[in-house]
């Protein structure tokens, strides 16, 4: 069974979902790909731990602190091609970004031959955004690139982490 909660947060109104122990989906309101590949919202439990977790790690997150995705239990549904490139996003440090390119090369070093294409799809893919840092990724030429929870979206989030990037 899954579960849905809402937060909001200074990005916009979040939806959280579960499926009573881990967090499966993080989504910014009018994401692209919102409530991944659920046909519907799933029926409201604010009171789960995970939820009150995710709501104090976000808490922290947006007062500007540092908090790990380590910190919460998560369950991202996808391929493990997906699932390796969302573990990728993780280990890029709070403040810092990679490129799509830098990511098929680590994908490759872990045996994993890919395109920076086929990692831009995985990481549009990613059903929890914020924790599962996939703002972190621009493009090649220092630009921001496509964010499935929107361009000015993924700028407040570097912003916040003190990342200045161009937009255009």
């Amino acid at each position: 069974m899954m579960y849905a909660a809402f937060y909001d947060s200074p990005a916009g109104r979040l939806t959280l979902v579960s499926d009573g122990e881990a967090l499966c989906g993080l989504w910014i309101e009018g994401q692209r790909y919102e409530l991944g590949g659920l046909k519907e919202l799933p029926p409201r439990r604010d009171e789960l731990p995970v939820f009150l977790q995710t709501e104090e790690w976000l808490g922290r997150y947006f007062a500007g602190m540092r908090p790990s995705a380590a910190e919460l239990p998560l369950n991202p549904a996808g391929s493990a091609f997906r699932k390796m490139i969302w573990r990728l996003l993780t280990e890029i440090p709070y403040g810092q970004v990679t490129t799509y390119r830098a990511l098929a090369a680590r994908a490759a070093s872990a045996g994993r031959q890919t395109s920076a294409r086929a990692v831009g799809g995985a990481v549009g893919h990613n059903p929890i955004s914020i924790i599962i840092p996939c703002h972190r990724v621009i493009g090649s030429d220092g630009r921001l690139t496509g964010y499935a929870g929107g361009l000015d979206k993924k700028r407040f989030l570097l912003e916040l982490e003190g990342v200045r990037v161009d937009m255009e």
